[in-house]
């Protein structure tokens, strides 16, 4: 693993070197713009189409979670946490991966939150190091 890269992630090395999943500075700072807009926060991946591909964020508890859903990970921000869930069916395909939500310019997704910011959370992935994915498990 390259830890210079993932020492600017949140997630990462300074909570627990083998998770799934980490936001890059520049989704921090949206985050915290939605935070102090909406409250506690959530992320939803479903891997469906059209908005389906892309990381959704909501407040937290907007969008019921359920037993065809994967917890991936709860990330700091601040002193709160923001849970990370993808659907189970998705995560089957993604297991190998580390992924990282970041946030672009441009049309994001219709009902996610940062939508009206102009910008759109996307997902970054590399594979998993076997380190990793002896720690993580299946």
């Amino acid at each position: 693993m390259d830890r210079s890269i993932d020492a600017e992630l949140t997630g990462t090395v300074k909570d627990d070197p083998y998770t799934r999943v980490a936001f890059t500075p520049e989704a921090v700072g949206m985050l915290r713009t939605l935070r102090d807009q909406h409250g506690p926060l959530m992320f939803h991946q479903s891997g469906g189409c059209c908005d389906g591909s892309s990381p959704m964020c909501y407040p937290l508890g907007d969008f019921i979670t359920g037993d065809s859903d994967v917890l991936l990970a709860e990330l700091p921000l601040d002193d709160e946490r923001v849970p990370v869930w993808m659907s189970r069916n998705q995560f089957e395909y993604w297991k190998h991966t580390h992924l990282t939500i970041d946030v672009v310019p441009g049309r994001g997704a219709g009902f996610s939150l940062e939508a009206p910011h102009g910008v759109r959370f996307l997902i970054r992935s590399r594979l998993l190091t076997e380190d990793e994915a002896a720690a993580l498990g299946p």
